[in-house]
């Protein structure tokens, strides 16, 4: 069974995640500098297949646009001309952030390892791609 990938976008990190091939587990995979990420992809996917991407839906919270949507939407629109056969996914990201600072914090880490940004955005596409799971289930 193929995978599913999700990502948190920034313009710093993208924060990638994966499924298992069952679709059971979302794991955080990697965190890659928006200009490498089509080319990650593309060699991610010479040895795995992909069935959608999944990606976070920046928004305020009143539910409008935040200011980082256009550049989400812009990834889109790359990931669309370069994989045009993959279908895409939205999925509200509103509390990923908050979410994964607080998994950082109840997991023991030192104060150093949780203040890596990276890890925080691999567990915010993490929990992306878990609610998207969850979602597909019900």
């Amino acid at each position: 069974m193929p995978r599913i990938i999700a990502f948190d976008y920034g313009t710093k990190r993208i924060g990638i995640a994966v499924t298992d091939p069952l679709q059971i587990i979302a794991t955080g995979l990697d965190t890659i500098h928006p200009k490498d990420i089509i080319e990650y992809l593309k060699k991610y996917m010479l040895t795995e297949q992909v069935e959608a991407f999944v990606l976070g839906d920046p928004k305020q919270m009143d539910g409008s646009p935040s200011d980082s949507a256009q550049h989400v939407k812009g990834f889109s629109t790359t990931l669309k001309k370069t994989f045009p056969n993959i279908p895409q996914h939205w999925i509200d990201e509103r509390f990923t952030s908050k979410l994964a600072h607080q998994t950082i914090m109840q997991s023991g880490l030192k104060k150093q390892d949780r203040r890596n940004k990276e890890r925080v955005d691999t567990i915010s596409a993490t929990i992306i791609l878990q609610y998207f799971m969850e979602t597909q289930r019900l």
